[in-house]
């Protein structure tokens, strides 16, 4: 009987999380066409991804000692049996950063077909090349124009969890960590999504049929060079990527998740993608946080910008 009470309790309070949840966000409902405007406005910009990774010391050491970031943060969770750091180019409440969790024993992750790689701007792309190099970094593509006569200098380089970043020749920007690529497979509707759910602007779209893809650049503000773009490229006549279990997801600042969740949800009935996690307060961190996944389930969480504000601020 003690156990039935139990069960009947905890069943109780379920169902009261979910009523309290929906209750919610009725109460901040704004009519479809106000709040897919309303997503245009709003305060918008990348604050950070999360990767797994297998040994999170020599992943530390690579993106400082090799690629120039600094270690803002890193905190062990015993009893959760994990760790996790943060690495950028600069503090938290201004620049986009990395998130680096480690889950005790597990030292492999798949990164999967579907994630391509991350994007860094220098403006010494052949300096930092060779400093990778002579501290025993793997590079996959020597510096170079992307073709024979082109301005575009590039190369590309990989961590020790086996985590692609392209180093972009560029002058001074104020978001170095500037590029995360993802493969989809309709590249228009995935354009249509991240314009329409999440105010993204199209800074740039091109057809290679001789390297048989299709690119196109989202992202907030009106400059490619100046900030953290969605790198979105469709492969000729691929069908399915593999999304792996290292890249986790993308992390973007927003003044309303409950207009940003309405706005998102209304767009998935069109375009397809999916709510997984409704607006909701994070008891640990009082941080208010809803999540989703894109028509090609890649995963974004939009989170309260004064509350991720305010979290910064207790670390210090």
């Amino acid at each position: 009987m003690f156990k039935m009470a139990k069960c009947k309790q905890f069943a109780y309070c379920i169902v009261l999380f979910l009523y309290m949840i929906g209750s919610s966000m009725a109460a901040h409902t704004t009519p479809d066409d106000d709040v897919l405007e309303w997503v245009k406005k709003d305060n918008r910009r990348f604050l950070h991804a999360d990767i797994r990774v297998g040994d999170l010391n020599s992943t530390i050491k690579f993106y400082t000692e090799s690629l120039g970031m600094k270690l803002l943060s890193q905190k062990d969770f015993p009893e959760q049996k994990y760790s996790k750091a943060i690495v950028g180019f600069g503090l938290q409440d201004t620049h986009f950063v990395l998130e680096l969790t480690y889950i005790y024993g597990v030292d492999k992750y798949d990164i999967g077909t579907g994630f391509g790689h991350f994007g860094i701007a220098t403006q010494d792309i052949y300096t930092v090349v060779e400093n990778i190099r002579a501290k025993g970094g793997v590079i996959t593509r020597e510096p170079g124009p992307i073709a024979e006569g082109g301005s575009t200098i590039f190369a590309f380089v990989q961590d020790p969890n086996g985590y692609s970043f392209e180093l972009l020749q560029r002058p001074p920007t104020p978001e170095p960590l500037c590029q995360i690529l993802l493969n989809v497979l309709d590249l228009d509707r995935a354009i249509d999504f991240y314009e329409k759910a999440l105010g993204m602007n199209l800074l740039q779209k091109y057809d290679n049929p001789q390297e048989q893809f299709s690119m196109a650049m989202v992202g907030y503000g009106s400059n490619l060079t100046q900030t953290t773009v969605l790198e979105l490229r469709y492969n000729y006549n691929v069908t399915e990527y593999t999304k792996g279990d290292g890249y986790a997801q993308v992390a973007i600042g927003t003044d309303d998740v409950y207009k940003s969740a309405a706005a998102v949800k209304l767009v998935t009935k069109e375009l397809g993608g999916q709510i997984i996690l409704p607006p909701v307060s994070i008891p640990t961190t009082n941080t208010k946080i809803t999540s989703f996944v894109d028509p090609d389930g890649w995963k974004t969480d939009l989170v309260d910008n004064e509350d991720y504000l305010k979290q910064l601020q207790k670390k210090e």
